[in-house]
């Protein structure tokens, strides 16, 4: 199957996927992974029925956030299946189930699905960035004079290389530029916010591909520029990711810099 075939395939996955989401809303945690970090029965649920129905239907192994998995350089589904899983389980819509397929490496194939906000974004090599089917318009700097940057979580975990006093600083300093933080709580939404161009661009701080590949395939796509934290080329093992129009990636790198260089 080429990657328009299989993005058809996960959309149709996606279907009974987001009436499990839907049908789980308001979910209580169920396994706590970390100190405020945890999963609901909806979590593991869902991404026990993509692993199962992918995987059966193609042939290609699944990398999940709760259950793990093996990455295949050569192909391998990625899925997270509640990004955004403390918005889930308090009933705010910013939250998502995030598909995407990595073929040597790189995305070739994304979902982001948000089913309380009734959108589901979509994309495949050498396609068009849709929504719930149609295609949108690529990204310009058109009426981005002031413009939201997605900025998913101010609290980083333990250990973490990008902790909450510099995420904090980072956040003084861009509501300094022309860009206005937003915090959503999912990087997958701020993703897909940015590649519609509600938002002008994103900073995802997470180091997991789950959270941030559905996305980058998403801006790049739609014509943005995606680097990971240190302005380099995306890839799996990347921590973070910093997305947008070419101003507002500028905007969001000149601040990152004067933050991580002082």
């Amino acid at each position: 199957m080429d990657a328009r075939e299989l993005l058809a395939v996960a959309e149709a996955v996606c279907d009974d996927a987001e009436r499990m989401f839907l049908a789980g809303v308001g979910s209580d945690p169920a396994a706590m992974k970390s100190p405020g970090d945890f999963a609901t029965e909806v979590d593991l649920a869902i991404e026990a029925y993509l692993r199962q129905t992918l995987t059966q239907f193609t042939g290609i192994p699944v990398l999940g956030e709760e259950a793990g998995g093996c990455y295949s350089h050569d192909a391998v589904w990625v899925v997270d299946p509640v990004d955004g899983t403390a918005n889930f389980a308090a009933g705010n819509p910013m939250c998502a189930i995030l598909i995407s397929l990595l073929v040597e490496d790189q995305p070739v194939v994304a979902i982001t699905a948000m089913p309380l906000l009734g959108r589901r974004l979509t994309a495949y090599e050498g396609g068009p960035v849709r929504l719930n089917g149609q295609p949108i318009t690529p990204l310009t700097e058109a009426n981005q004079l002031v413009a939201q940057v997605g900025f998913s979580s101010v609290a980083s975990q333990v250990r973490s290389q990008f902790p909450s006093l510099l995420r904090q600083g980072l956040l003084a300093e861009l509501s300094a530029t022309y860009l206005r933080p937003r915090i959503t709580g999912s990087v997958g939404v701020d993703l897909a916010f940015t590649a519609q161009g509600i938002f002008g661009g994103a900073v995802s701080f997470s180091p997991h591909v789950w959270d941030n590949a559905a996305g980058v395939m998403l801006v790049r796509a739609n014509g943005g520029v995606v680097t990971d934290i240190e302005g380099n080329e995306w890839t799996p093992r990347s921590i973070g990711v910093v997305a947008g129009t070419a101003r507002a990636h500028q905007a969001i790198m000149s601040t990152m810099d004067g933050i991580l260089n002082s």
